[in-house]
C-alpha cells in the first residue's frame, strides 16, 4: 500500500490500480492538489470518518460522480439526499468490503454534524485493509483504551490525530502506540487552524521513544508499506 498525506486528515490510499481517499478536505488550506486533479484519480471509494466540514469536504463531489461513499448510517442518508449516486451506510463494529479492500468502522470520542447543522451520526475510526496492509485511521478522536482492541488487528499503520483543542495532542495520541502497537504511526489533524496548536515533532519524539516507527509527513509525501511476511 502506498499511502499519501494530502495535508489535515486526508490520505490518499492506494495498492495496485486501486485508491481510496478517506475524509476529502481537499479545499484545506494545506491541500497540495486541487479538486479537479483530483477527480482524474479514478477514486475505488471514498470513506468519511465523521460529517465536520474539514473531513466530509469534497465527498459530494465523488459521490456525484458514482464514487461509492462509505460512512455512517447517517452520513450516508445524507450523502444520498443531496444526490451521491451510490452510498454504503453502515455502522460502528460493521465492515464493508469491496474489490479494493474492507473497511471497519470503530469509535471514535467526538462529535459529528453536516456544516449545515445536519445530524452526522456518530463520529468513527477507520481500519482499512487493503493490499495486505491494515492501516487505522483514527478520525477525530481522544484516546481510549479500547484501542488496545483495535491493536490486537495487527495495525501496519497508525494516522493519528495530534493537534488538541478538538482532539487529543501529542501526549495523548503517543499514549495510544502502546494500545494500538503500530509498526508505523503518522500524525495528522495539526497546524491546520490556530487552536490545532499540537507539536508533530513531540508525537514523534515520544512515539519513538516507545519503540514505533514514527513519520511525519508534509502534505504531498508518500509512504510505501508492504505486506507482513
Amino acid at each position: 500500500m502506498q499511502i499519501r498525506f494530502l495535508g489535515h486528515s486526508t490520505f490518499l490510499l492506494q495498492s495496485g490500480d486501486h485508491r481510496v481517499l478517506i475524509d476529502p478536505f481537499l479545499e484545506g488550506p494545506t491541500c497540495p492538489v486541487t479538486l479537479e486533479e483530483a477527480m482524474d484519480w479514478d477514486i475505488s471509494a471514498v470513506l468519511i470518518s465523521h460529517a465536520h466540514g474539514d473531513h466530509w469536504g469534497s465527498a459530494l463531489d465523488f459521490g456525484r460522480v458514482g464514487v461509492p461513499i462509505i460512512a455512517a448510517f447517517e452520513i450516508g442518508a445524507y450523502a444520498q439526499a443531496h444526490g451521491a449516486e451510490e452510498t454504503i451506510p453502515a455502522g460502528i463494529g460493521g465492515t464493508v468490503r469491496g474489490e479494493w479492500g474492507q473497511v471497519t468502522l470503530t469509535p471514535a470520542f467526538h462529535s459529528s454534524s453536516f456544516p449545515d447543522g445536519s445530524y452526522g451520526g456518530m463520529p468513527c475510526g477507520l481500519v482499512v485493509e487493503m493490499g495486505g496492509v491494515t492501516l487505522y485511521h483514527a478520525g477525530d478522536t481522544a484516546a481510549f483504551s479500547d484501542m488496545a482492541l483495535i491493536g490486537e488487528r495487527g495495525l501496519d499503520a497508525a494516522l493519528l490525530p495530534v493537534g488538541d483543542h478538538f482532539t487529543m495532542g501529542p501526549q495523548d495520541a503517543a499514549r495510544c502506540l502502546e494500545w494500538l502497537k503500530p509498526r508505523v504511526a503518522v500524525p495528522m489533524h495539526y497546524g491546520t487552524f490556530p487552536p490545532l496548536v499540537g507539536d508533530p515533532q513531540e508525537f514523534a519524539r515520544l512515539g519513538r521513544a516507545r519503540g514505533v516507527d514514527v513519520q511525519v509527513m508534509q502534505p504531498g509525501d508518500t509512504l510505501d508499506l508492504t505486506a507482513k511476511g
